[in-house]
């Protein structure tokens, strides 16, 4: 534990009453991990910890961005700007998308009600970035990624333009203190020691980019950390009941109905990415991540390396599932329309 605090005071952090501006770049529609991250996003933000600057999509179908859309309508927050991936590696629909296009039951408009028509309709992810960015106070923006590296792999690539002077790297540097990643993994996963995560081998050369050209530190969820932790299904069948129709528990159910108990990868870089100094997780020492070329991860201690990974125990555990069926399930902020 004395470990884990003395890396915590190395990560940069905002003042401690400042809200976590965070961006939030997801394979909404691969998995329903994604959906349940977003719902954590906005209980969180509910409580004074963070504000959403933006969403940016790596999942290339033409309803991941309006459900991201109708997810933020739900929680009161609309006006959340909506990038996508363009030519990305996943462009199936998946199985829950089509919430997004569900008729209320008068047949009169959307179960969902969102503002973004299809995906075609929102700027790509890249320029929605380097825009956000711009805005943003130095060393201010933490991203946290929980799907492809598609985008970020993209915005190290892109040049100076009308919001900003600054190339990619330049423009991430100036404005970024923190990148949170659900990527790779560092422990074995059952007999296998060289696991190829699916986040990881989907866009292998952008994983790799990011790894070796990121310019900011970089906090990395394994494989291990999500699986280690399922959501509770009582909370999926019981929780969510004060709506009739709920986005993420049902996303979750299309997904794969309770009794299963899904593991919550994409939820442990959003939690630790807002709320770093909980004791929620303990950290590695400092190193370098290595993404090979069969997708392995592999992790090199170095005093002066920016990559970290999550580690926890059996007692976070426990208290990680209590955290996050309270907080995915909190209902709207409606008091304050938001």
């Amino acid at each position: 534990m004395l470990l884990s605090l003395l890396l915590m005071t190395a990560t940069p952090a905002p003042p401690a009453d400042e809200p976590v501006r965070l961006i939030f770049d997801t394979d909404l529609g691969n998995d329903v991990d994604d959906a349940m991250a977003m719902g954590l996003i906005h209980a969180l933000q509910s409580r004074g910890k963070c504000e959403l600057l933006a969403v940016t999509l790596t999942k290339d179908h033409e309803l991941a961005g309006p459900l991201a859309d109708a997810i933020n309508h739900f929680y009161g927050r609309g006006s959340i700007p909506i990038g996508v991936v363009r030519d990305g590696v996943t462009p199936e629909q998946g199985k829950f998308l089509g919430l997004a296009a569900e008729p209320d039951g008068s047949g009169d408009g959307l179960r969902y009600p969102r503002s973004l028509a299809s995906g075609s309709e929102a700027p790509d992810a890249v320029a929605l970035l380097r825009k956000v960015l711009a805005e943003q106070p130095d060393g201010a923006v933490v991203i946290a990624q929980v799907g492809f590296s598609t985008n970020l792999a993209r915005l190290l690539a892109s040049g100076p333009d009308d919001v900003s002077p600054l190339s990619g790297p330049e423009l991430v540097a100036k404005k970024v203190r923190l990148l949170e990643v659900m990527a790779g993994a560092f422990a074995p996963i059952g007999n296998n020691a060289r696991f190829g995560e699916y986040n990881v081998v989907q866009d292998l050369e952008s994983a790799r980019i990011l790894a070796r050209d990121w310019p900011t530190p970089i906090i990395y969820s394994g494989f291990e950390i999500g699986i280690a932790i399922p959501y509770p299904a009582a909370s999926i069948d019981n929780d969510f009941g004060y709506v009739d129709h709920h986005p993420v528990s049902e996303a979750y159910q299309v997904y794969e109905p309770t009794p299963h108990e899904r593991p919550t990868w994409d939820l442990t870089s959003v939690l630790h990415a807002v709320e770093p100094d909980r004791g929620y997780f303990d950290l590695s020492p400092p190193g370098r991540v290595i993404v090979e070329e069969d997708g392995h991860t592999r992790f090199e201690p170095d005093s002066d390396g920016r990559h970290r990974y999550l580690i926890v125990s059996p007692e976070q555990v426990i208290r990680i599932r209590e955290a996050f069926a309270q907080l995915v399930s909190q209902p709207p902020d409606i008091r304050n329309g938001n």
